[in-house]
């Protein structure tokens, strides 16, 4: 749970930028969990711009090859400081510090004939031009059939511990799959002994088949491309949820990319400076799918300029309990517009998120049961985004308004609006929630 610089700022975010987020994360979401402040991409171009990658780009690069920050956008990293200083300022707020970093050697390390530092190899020596990215021109591929690429990775991490980073954005990993310099780079990490996080991105294209290896190597990974406030980004989510939310977990965790909510495009790769596009009712479906398929939270939004209405989604504890809690998450229907989901909380606390996929409002009637909530009117049900009670009543005739509901089972009615969505919490039974054990009566 944290905070990343790509939508407001794109390649070009400041020093004091990244600031101004960590301080107003330290004060205001520290408290409920958000704890991470991301410096994204070009962080060594001192041309980087707006709305796209400069193709020759001088990027800054120690005698060794490896990338440091533009002192221009980054003063506190003069004199070869790197980003240590402003990794102890983000430290002193008590957040954690990460930074964007790229698959591969930068072009630069071959032009200037760089060394890799603690070998007697060169970066032309393990350099790839074949395997290159395909959307980014800063960077060539590594030669992984030779020992200097290891060294090169494990170079960088040096420096990066070095400097105080606690999280990884590692780009051009999953598409297409790069086996070998996934393999390298979480070596690399294991090298330093820092207990550094890696988040592999994008994940256009991404197969289940991989989840094994994504497991042994990566914190988090991303499931989709880049995500924007648009409501056709947020939707095609829910099926690559469906997918991937059974397997998240300690182990690892599906990413359904940053949250493009609150101030955003300020200097951005995509679009002109706007409070993001998204409607109220789908800013609350697309927290509540990140949320029931427990996916790392990365908000893109300036925090210190954005609306704060959007900033109050990000501080519901009742429903940020449902992400650090919650068991068993998964799709259990989408049919007509409408998707169910469920999980289970802590002491028989249920869940279910319901979402109302339809360009219009919905009055939906569901039998609790394929909620996978318990037949009980005595307990409470309440909605999570606005602290409502949910009633639910027992359906005495069957009917088109009460689809799918046999007279006699108990229901309940929402009223959702288009693209709108309910997050339900079911108290649990008492007999649940008061547990005798050996030692007494734990709550």
């Amino acid at each position: 749970m944290g905070w990343n610089s790509w939508d407001c700022y794109g390649t070009t975010v400041t020093e004091a930028e990244v600031l101004a987020n960590a301080e107003f994360m330290a004060e205001h979401l520290l408290p409920h969990g958000w704890n991470t402040v991301v410096v994204d991409i070009d962080w060594s171009d001192p041309a980087a711009r707006s709305h796209g990658y400069n193709s020759d780009a001088l990027l800054l690069i120690d005698e060794w090859g490896r990338l440091i920050p533009d002192p221009g956008r980054f003063p506190s990293a003069v004199n070869g400081a790197g980003f240590r200083p402003l990794a102890d300022a983000v430290h002193g707020l008590g957040l954690r510090f990460g930074i964007h970093t790229m698959r591969g050697i930068p072009r630069r390390a071959l032009e200037l004939d760089a060394p890799i530092r603690g070998t007697r190899w060169r970066a032309a020596d393990v350099a790839d031009p074949a395997n290159v990215c395909e959307w980014n021109p800063d960077m060539l591929g590594l030669r992984h059939d030779h020992p200097g690429a290891q060294a090169y990775y494990d170079s960088t991490l040096e420096l990066y511990a070095e400097w105080g980073v606690d999280f990884l954005k590692s780009d051009d990993m999953l598409w297409p799959y790069q086996v070998a310099d996934i393999a390298a780079y979480s070596r690399a990490i294991d090298g330093v002994g820092r207990g550094i996080q890696l988040s592999l991105s994008p994940g256009r294209d991404l197969s289940l088949a991989r989840v094994d290896d994504l497991r042994a190597h990566a914190t988090m990974w991303r499931i989709c491309d880049d995500l924007w406030d648009r409501w056709e980004d947020v939707e095609a989510n829910f099926a690559r949820f469906a997918r991937w939310a059974p397997f998240a977990g300690p182990a690892g965790w599906p990413d359904g990319d940053m949250l493009p909510l609150g101030r955003i495009g300020l200097r951005a790769e995509r679009g002109e400076a706007r409070d993001d596009l998204l409607t109220p009712a789908e800013r609350v479906s697309l927290m509540t799918l990140w949320v029931i398929a427990r996916s790392p939270l990365m908000i893109g939004g300036d925090l210190p300029s954005s609306d704060p209405a959007t900033v109050a989604l990000f501080m519901n504890a009742e429903v940020l309990e449902v992400l650090k809690g919650s068991t068993g998450n998964r799709e259990l229907f989408r049919e007509n517009g409408v998707v169910i989901w469920a999980a289970r909380g802590t002491d028989g606390v249920r869940y279910a998120a319901i979402f109302n996929l339809r360009d219009a409002a919905a009055d939906l009637v569901l039998d609790v049961q394929n909620l996978d909530l318990a037949v009980d009117s005595a307990l409470e049900i309440r909605e999570l985004w606005t602290g409502e009670t949910v009633s639910s009543t027992a359906v005495s005739v069957q009917s088109d308004a009460a689809r799918g509901v046999v007279p006699g089972s108990d229901a309940i009615t929402l009223a959702l609006p288009a693209h709108g969505a309910a997050l339900l919490r079911q108290a649990p039974r008492p007999q649940e929630q008061d547990r005798v054990t050996d030692r007494g009566v734990s709550r």
